[in-house]
């Protein structure tokens, strides 16, 4: 049973859908508006079944969480009904898997890292990479990578406890508001549900984080209640280092096809810039060797 700060999958079902047809209004779902005032934000549920090609009983089903039978094609009539990006379609299939007993389309996620990406990372000299898990976990990074987060992996909680949770870090310690000099934006990007969610038979372990950070931080509970999903797969990033200061970095993340909910991500500053400067001082005080946080599975 889902202790009192973790919702079940029917649950999650339910607020997901509901937040989704609250943001469309008739008119952007191409339907009459006819005026007047109307008793429910966005879409009502009969609007969204007869977008999505369904019976309104059948839709409902859906929305109380109850996946069991609808196959590919219904779930894609739906994120079209919705408007759904392709990170919330992800995110919509991963929420069948997680609400059908028979656990169907089952994905195991893992928090180890391969030697071959091992070795990749100690290869990446002059580029500050590391690689997380689906839940954030930094479970692998490289020299540059691990002094350009220093921050984050010198504080006592990670040290003691492991893993290094880049999460936690953003709402549950004052610190990450002086090192992401772009907390607002960084926070809204943490506060969002990720694109792959930990479903049955996965590799998850620990508490529950999202019910942790939702009790314990009021800027993680308005973002999360508003199940925004979002795939982050390049931006920038804007850091204020202890060592070196300000730094606008460049960032792209890739997933590690053949290691489930794995990304790599790394930074790439512009040749002969102030940043490129600032990390070749980085790493020249820094030792060589690529980290693998303690605490990891």
């Amino acid at each position: 049973m889902p202790g009192p700060d973790k919702k079940g999958p029917a649950a999650e079902v339910r607020e997901f859908l509901s937040t989704r047809r609250a943001r469309i209004t008739p008119v952007q779902a191409g339907l009459p508006g006819y005026g007047g005032h109307r008793r429910v934000a966005g879409l009502r549920r009969e609007e969204v079944a007869l977008l999505a090609g369904t019976s309104v009983d059948y839709y409902v089903r859906l929305e109380r969480g109850n996946f069991s039978g609808a196959s590919d094609p219904v779930l894609e009539s739906l994120a079209h009904a919705l408007h759904l990006s392709e990170a919330a379609l992800t995110h919509l299939y991963d929420l069948d898997r997680a609400s059908t007993p028979s656990g169907r389309r089952t994905t195991v996620t893992s928090s180890r890292v391969r030697p071959t990406i091992l070795r990749l990372l100690d290869s990446m000299t002059g580029v500050p990479a590391f690689v997380r898990n689906a839940r954030l976990d930094i479970v692998a990074a490289d020299t540059l990578g691990r002094a350009l987060c220093a921050p984050v992996f010198e504080l006592p909680l990670f040290v003691q406890r492991g893993p290094v949770d880049s999460a936690r870090f953003m709402f549950l310690d004052a610190a990450s508001k002086e090192f992401r000099a772009d907390w607002d934006k960084g926070g809204r990007r943490r506060g969002r549900l990720p694109a792959h969610r930990d479903g049955p038979g996965s590799a998850r372990q620990g508490p529950d984080r999202p019910g942790e950070l939702t009790t314990r931080s009021g800027d993680f509970a308005h973002l999360w209640a508003r199940h925004d999903v979002k795939f982050h797969r390049s931006g920038v990033k804007n850091l204020h280092h202890p060592l070196v200061g300000g730094l606008v970095l460049p960032c792209e993340a890739m997933d590690l096809p053949h290691d489930p909910g794995l990304r790599l991500t790394f930074y790439t500053p512009e040749p002969d810039s102030p940043e490129r400067e600032a990390l070749g001082l980085l790493a020249g005080w820094t030792t060589t060797g690529t980290v693998v946080p303690s605490g990891t599975d």
